[in-house]
């Protein structure tokens, strides 16, 4: 599975973007799937998932009521919904594609990434 992400770019805080990443493969509705995000010195961390159905999704606390995962299998596409934005949001962002149809919130149980698409939000 290739994963592109696609939809990041410079933003006001308190504005919204939408991510996507598109999957390559006619098996991407087997697949969980995740956005993660890494800011700069830190740590990538987990932002939110959703199942291989798109009826169970998972958020991170610092991104609940702000943050929406959604996925259209028959356009192989899963995308993050981002609203009222903060500057803490800035980081690049990664869609990933776990080994099954469930999902998880570590790194480690993710096989295939996107390159990344850089979210900035100005204060």
């Amino acid at each position: 599975v290739q994963l592109q992400a696609s939809g990041g770019g410079l933003v006001q805080a308190g504005g919204s973007l939408r991510l996507s990443c598109a999957a390559s493969g006619r098996t991407f509705s087997a697949y969980g799937m995740a956005w993660f995000r890494q800011a700069p010195r830190k740590e990538r961390e987990f932002v939110s998932a959703i199942n291989w159905s798109g009826r169970s999704t998972d958020y991170a606390d610092f991104v609940k009521g702000r943050f929406t995962i959604s996925r259209d299998n028959a356009k192989n596409t899963v995308y993050l919904q981002m609203s009222t934005l903060k500057p803490d949001d800035t980081a690049v962002y990664y869609c990933a594609a776990a080994g099954s149809g469930h999902y998880y919130r570590t790194e480690n149980d993710y096989l295939y990434w996107g390159q990344g698409t850089q979210v900035t939000v100005s204060s």
